[in-house]
């Protein structure tokens, strides 16, 4: 019996990510894994625990995005030596800002036993804040 190259754990997940799949999401983690992202946002820090991940960071995330428009992903580099996986992929959406967001990311991933232990997530997190965060400062009048 062979079983799931850590590479296709996170194939899959992606792929899940983009097509909405939650329970391929859910099922993709570990009960113990962990998310980790830098910067001051609402999603920064440590999210222990899957249910941490789905229901704090991956959720956090998602209430900052208009489900109204378009929300996509796309992977374009993908490899990985034994349990590590690094990725880049493209993201992008409109923010309950009202302002478009689109970012690079890159993650590094541990997979045992076919499913996700730990992510580490790097982005601009300045673009991250100004995009889906920040109040847009009113104009000032001219004089």
């Amino acid at each position: 019996m062979t079983s799931i190259q850590p590479k296709d754990v996170v194939r899959r997940y992606f792929t899940a990510l983009a097509a909405g799949d939650q329970q391929t999401v859910v099922d993709s983690w570990a009960e113990d894994g962990s998310c980790w992202y830098a910067g001051e946002l609402p999603i920064s820090g440590t999210w222990q625990g899957r249910d941490q991940v789905i229901d704090g960071f991956l959720a956090t995330a998602f209430a900052h995005l208009d489900p109204e428009r378009e929300i996509g992903l796309r992977v374009t580099n993908l490899f990985g030596e034994g349990e590590q996986v690094f990725v880049e992929w493209d993201s992008w959406a409109t923010g309950r800002t009202g302002r478009p967001y689109q970012q690079k990311n890159s993650g590094v991933f541990t997979v045992r036993e076919g499913r996700i232990t730990s992510m580490r997530e790097y982005a601009d997190t300045q673009h991250w804040h100004d995009a889906l965060v920040a109040e847009v400062p009113a104009a000032q009048p001219a004089g």
